[in-house]
């Protein structure tokens, strides 16, 4: 959409200039020669101004454009790296949760054997 307004501001400024150059020149007092050379003088002077003003416009979106690219480049690295940074987390997490399990598993199995050790001493002390 933008450069539609572009090109329709570029398209206006030529023919605004272009009749405005012609009235101009077809109000003063001149031979139809010169008259003629003046307009396509004029018109030669708008033709450059627009092909400069289309430039500036292609250039500045050409910018903006790479600006855009470069942006989402650096976002693109910035998401890997945070997805870096959560895979090693969940890395580290599982391995807590891992470690942790293994401890309350020994930690039941000596309860476990404690308790049948200790009814083992109680039976025998009954015996």
């Amino acid at each position: 959409m933008s450069d539609n307004r572009g090109s329709d501001f570029i398209k206006g400024l030529f023919i605004g200039g272009l009749m405005g150059a012609v009235l101009g020149i077809l109000y003063a007092p001149k031979s139809g020669k010169e008259t003629r050379e003046d307009i396509a003088r004029k018109a030669d002077e708008l033709i450059t101004k627009a092909k400069e003003e289309y430039e500036q416009t292609l250039e500045k979106s050409k910018r903006a454009y790479e600006s855009a690219v470069q942006r989402l480049k650096e976002m693109e690295m910035t998401a890997k790296e945070k997805v870096g940074e959560v895979e090693s987390r969940v890395e580290e997490l599982r391995e807590r949760g891992k470690e942790t399990f293994q401890d309350g598993k020994s930690r039941l199995k000596r309860a476990i054997d404690a308790g049948v050790e200790a009814f083992k001493e109680e039976k025998e002390k009954n015996a």
